[in-house]
């Protein structure tokens, strides 16, 4: 399997940005979310974020809040987010990040958590409400399970935070293109733009952008901007919640398509 930073590698040797779809395990059902991945990455996705379904997401917009309840509402736990994972791994050389918040990882501890998402074979994790002063924690014991840790920068931050920020995430830096959670917008923010430049010239780590990127014109302006990769996710989740599960998957893949060409 290839790491992130690997497939970060891969596509900047080739001058490729990198598209990275969100969807929620277990919604619509966890064999939906089984057959998701393999759409997703059968469609021009180069790595997927995968969220665990929590009941205080802090984070997400109401789209993401509701598929999440929606899962709980079906009893979905983390263990069946990491069975689906094995049971796709084998058919998939596509990085799958978990996108969870810091609870479940403290009520199992750091070394079983990660030990549990290595074993299913999770390759990042993005933790949005654990902030830089505490992530040691978590970052050095991932590191040497070779699991890479992401941390986001806000458009907030100062820019001595964003450089601090940026020399502990691992696999690469996930910039928050909008002040608040995530969800469609019909613009994104236009402090992303220098951001990026600040970024790129703070560090090496390539940098994906997300919250708020809707369609393939949204994604192709943070491209053009200087974005090594494009994170959508409310605009997937809700495809995915459309109609039949068979037809959510055809909208997902052909909306996954359209961002792809959208980034070429």
């Amino acid at each position: 399997m290839n790491s992130i930073a690997d497939r970060f590698k891969s596509l900047q040797a080739n001058n490729r940005c990198a598209l990275i779809p969100f969807i929620t395990a277990g919604d619509p059902d966890l064999e939906t979310t089984a057959k998701a991945l393999k759409v997703l990455a059968n469609n021009g996705a180069d790595i997927i974020e995968l969220g665990v379904p929590y009941s205080d997401p802090l984070a997400d917009g109401p789209t993401i809040q509701a598929a999440a309840t929606r899962a709980l509402q079906r009893k979905v736990k983390l263990e069946d987010v990491l069975q689906v994972v094995k049971e796709v791994r084998q058919e998939l050389d596509t990085p799958i990040v978990l996108f969870t918040y810091y609870n479940p990882i403290f009520y199992r501890g750091v070394k079983p958590f990660l030990t549990e998402i290595q074993q299913a074979g999770v390759q990042g994790l993005v933790v949005p409400d654990l902030p830089l002063e505490e992530a040691s924690s978590l970052l050095d014991p991932a590191k040497e399970m070779g699991i890479e840790v992401t941390l986001l920068v806000a458009p907030t931050s100062p820019i001595e935070r964003i450089r601090a920020i940026a020399a502990r995430s691992q696999g690469f830096i996930y910039l928050v293109s909008v002040t608040g959670v995530t969800g469609m917008r019909s613009q994104v923010a236009s402090r992303v733009e220098e951001l990026l430049s600040e970024l790129h010239n703070s560090t090496d780590k390539p940098i994906g952008v997300g919250f708020g990127i809707s369609n393939p014109e949204q994604a192709k302006q943070v491209k053009d901007w200087g974005a090594d990769a494009v994170i959508v996710g409310s605009a997937f989740v809700k495809r995915l919640a459309q109609g039949t599960p068979e037809e959510g998957l055809d909208a997902i893949a052909q909306f996954c398509q359209s961002l792809k060409q959208g980034i070429k």
